[in-house]
């Protein structure tokens, strides 16, 4: 016989109920991805989305500033560099002002096929939302960014944030 654990109440105990949250929120957001990244195309790694839309915000920027970004080693996102290039999503060109690094960019295709995607992700949360007060969402995007600032700051000052107390 299974007992079922009721939720941790926020009130109560914050932290277990933001990681309970979050928990489900990455996994879902796991699912999205992969869905989303269908969209921009067949045969894209639902990993790469992210990518796409860092490259996009950030026309110019180079494999290392990526790694940094999301927190993961350069040969990582070398990899799903190149697999974007195999598909014809990204240029890359050396970096006149240093010659050892590369300036990435969507490519037109790559712009055109990220913007239907993000546009219908936009417009799928509007639609899942469309009983939400828009300061409410307002709000929300603005903790989460706050959150994601927040610990990424923190993980950058520590060794294994899985880890350390």
């Amino acid at each position: 016989m299974t007992h079922a654990i009721t939720a941790p109440d926020p009130s109560s105990d914050p932290f277990s109920a933001l990681e309970r949250e979050l928990r489900i929120l990455v996994r879902r957001a796991a699912s999205s991805s992969a869905q989303i990244a269908l969209v921009v195309h067949p045969e894209l790694d639902a990993s790469a989305y992210p990518l796409l839309a860092h490259i996009h915000m950030h026309p110019g920027t180079r494999g290392s500033d990526l790694a940094a970004h999301f927190g993961v080693g350069r040969a990582t996102v070398s990899r799903q560099l190149s697999r974007l290039a195999d598909l014809g999503l990204i240029q890359r060109e050396v970096d006149p002002d240093d010659t050892r690094g590369q300036l990435i960019t969507l490519t037109r295709d790559g712009e055109a096929r990220f913007a239907a995607a993000r546009d219908g992700r936009i417009d799928a949360l509007g639609r899942a939302l469309s009983e939400w007060n828009q300061d409410d969402v307002a709000t929300l995007a603005t903790l989460l960014r706050r959150y994601s600032e927040d610990w990424v700051r923190w993980r950058d000052t520590h060794d294994d944030p899985a880890s350390a107390r």
